[in-house]
């Protein structure tokens, strides 16, 4: 691929402006998709994997760290949601709550271990650590090993938006993944996003300049952990199931995948990258295994001929921030 900082345009007042313009052309595009004809369950998981995307891309995009293990975050957040609803008996609202604050204090505790570590060390912990949860759920009994909790009720969210109207999920779907996006782009575009850029260029020269380094990679983890984990809060709504596979090891290489092919670095890239993929799985299904070769073969492509990602590509050309 490429190196980081090649897709990466200072953030001036007229690249802010060219992003919030496209961030509502985007927005207005997923509102009518309902009115569209579209399948209703493709657009919602692509949102739920987008925001998944854009959370890994905060931080490798931006803090220059390659996690090999973030659907642990996605998993994690999946059974914690799906177990409090059908079990506990939850509100939808409290049950996205359950799932999140398990997110985020799973990346508290792996985001502590691993951060003591850079470059292919940090990345190895971080799929260690993802592999170790996912023989955990295999064995404990609220997950129901490889049968997963299925059946999962919908309910209402805040007592009064009832969740089983596919219309009405997408909304709240696409309201959160909006939300998220927009706190990605907000954290990015601070003060604190200047500094998490600084020491993805240079770590050493930042913390000469008297940052504490890793309190700053440990928040932007616990961050990045805790959007994951919310995309995998609302992907249980919309596939009513939490197993295995959002815990599994290659869908930590499908994130990673997304990313790449929509371009790292760029804050719409992910999105792109996440509906290339999921569309690919969705409308290529008929080939059986055939998937995971095309797939291979398009990642290839990217990276001979779209080498700074799709969006990449298209910011460069225009010299535009996307």
């Amino acid at each position: 691929m490429t190196t980081i900082t090649e897709n990466t345009i200072p953030a001036t007042p007229h690249a802010m402006r060219d992003e919030m313009v496209v961030f509502v052309i985007m927005a207005a595009l997923l509102a009518i998709v309902p009115f569209t004809g579209l399948y209703p369950f493709f657009v919602m998981q692509a949102l739920c994997f987008a925001l998944l995307a854009c959370a890994f891309n905060l931080l490798i995009g931006y803090g220059g760290l390659l996690s090999f293990g973030h659907a642990m975050f996605l998993g994690t957040a999946g059974y914690c949601t799906a177990h409090a609803l059908k079990v506990w008996g939850l509100p939808p609202e409290l049950g996205i709550l359950v799932g999140v604050a398990a997110a985020a204090a799973l990346s508290l505790v792996t985001g502590y271990v691993s951060i003591r570590r850079q470059g292919i060390y940090f990345s190895m912990i971080t799929l260690a650590l993802s592999q170790l949860l996912y023989f955990i759920y295999l064995q404990t009994p609220f997950t129901h090993g490889e049968d997963g909790i299925q059946g999962i009720p919908q309910g209402r969210l805040f007592g009064f938006l009832d969740l089983s109207q596919p219309t009405i999920l997408y909304y709240v779907v696409l309201a959160g993944f909006l939300g998220g996006f927009l706190l990605i782009f907000r954290t990015i575009n601070s003060p604190f996003g200047e500094v998490l850029k600084s020491i993805r260029e240079n770590e050493q020269r930042a913390i000469s300049l008297g940052y504490k380094t890793d309190q700053y990679k440990l928040l932007a983890f616990i961050l990045s952990g805790t959007l994951a984990g919310f995309a995998g809060a609302l992907k249980v709504f919309v596939a009513q199931n939490a197993s295995l596979t959002d815990v599994h090891w290659s869908m930590s290489g499908e994130i990673v995948l997304m990313t790449l092919v929509g371009g790292l670095g760029t804050v719409f890239g992910p999105v792109v990258g996440a509906f290339v993929i999921i569309a690919m799985q969705q409308y290529l299904a008929g080939f059986g295994q055939w998937v995971t070769v095309i797939q291979g073969a398009i990642f290839v492509a990217c990276v001979l001929t779209f080498r700074r990602g799709v969006v990449g590509e298209i910011a460069h050309f225009f010299k535009r921030s996307l």
